[in-house]
């Protein structure tokens, strides 16, 4: 008799989808303890600063190890990090977090996933690219379902939840433009070095803000119950995350990363209902549906 041969499951490919899966679920935990946040009477400037604060200094520590590394970099590059920093980091997670405030933890989430289409548009308009039938299905797919979860939230929060919409459709924007222009930056830097010195620039520039905004002593005069939260929002929705993600990019590539970050939208609505006490409806569900399939068309064809 022939032995039949079972294959092993490819264990890179399994640990890699597991960190894609957990990175996607933790920093969609963002808006959840930004929402657990706003309750202690805090604002987005307070928010983002203590956010920043915390994660500093593994950013720092982080830039500081790979400084060294070749390429060298000049000051143009140095400028071009910064800038990014500002635009992809600071500039998308203020506007991000200044959302928070006004709708709820699964439409913003759902929001922000519309960043890979931006990026395809963005292609379109500025550098002549050109858009695949199957492209323009998902695009098609996906924002249906944002109008769906929008047009159910309007009904129950009002203006409040276009401005809120308005203010992370323009986070998710700033960030598909910091992916369009870091690029060539990405490949020649690496992606360590390139993201430990963007997030060390966006840190500074948080805690810049709050210094001409408020009394910087106030930021350290915040209840234990601010701070614990703050250090969950640093550490679990904002370094881990982000290193997480790159080793699953690094194990399995970008396409099956965002597969497996497709998770992330869900884990936010269901942590909503059981957190914040967010509802869930059918029109909700359907929504977030068509937003999942849409990015799911438009990923699969990188994989």
């Amino acid at each position: 008799m022939s032995e039949v041969k079972i294959r092993s499951p490819d264990v890179s490919l399994l640990s890699g989808l597991g960190l894609a899966v957990l990175g996607a679920v933790f920093f969609s935990g963002k808006a959840i303890v930004a929402k657990l946040l706003y309750q202690h009477g805090i604002d987005a400037v307070t928010l983002i600063g203590l956010r920043m604060l915390l994660s500093m200094p593994v950013f720092v520590g982080v830039a500081i190890w790979t400084w060294r590394r070749p390429p060298r970099l000049g000051a143009r590059d140095r400028l071009r990090i910064v800038a990014l920093g500002l635009v992809g980091y600071y500039g998308s997670s203020m506007l991000d977090f200044m959302g928070l405030q006004y709708i709820s933890a699964g439409l913003e989430r759902l929001i922000l996933f519309l960043t890979p289409s931006f990026v395809l548009l963005l292609g379109v308009l500025f550098y002549q690219r050109r858009v695949a039938r199957r492209q323009l299905a998902s695009l098609l797919c996906a924002y249906a379902g944002i109008v769906l979860v929008f047009w159910h939230d309007l009904g129950v929060g009002g203006r409040d939840v276009a401005l809120g919409s308005a203010l992370v459709l323009a986070a998710a924007l700033a960030y598909a433009v910091y992916l369009l222009l870091s690029g060539e930056l990405l490949e020649r830097v690496g992606t360590l070095r390139l993201v430990a010195l963007a997030m060390s620039s966006s840190s500074v520039a948080a805690l810049l803000q709050y210094a001409l905004l408020r009394p910087l002593p106030g930021l350290f005069e915040q209840s234990a119950a601010v701070w614990q939260l703050s250090l969950i929002n640093a550490s679990l929705c904002t370094v881990l995350p982000v290193f997480v993600t790159m080793f699953a990019v690094r194990r399995i590539g970008a396409g099956l990363t965002a597969q497996a970050g497709m998770v992330g939208p869900v884990s936010t609505l269901f942590l909503g209902w059981w957190l914040l006490a967010e509802p869930i409806t059918a029109l909700q569900l359907a929504g977030t549906g068509l937003v999942l399939g849409g990015i799911f068309l438009l990923s699969a064809r990188k994989v």
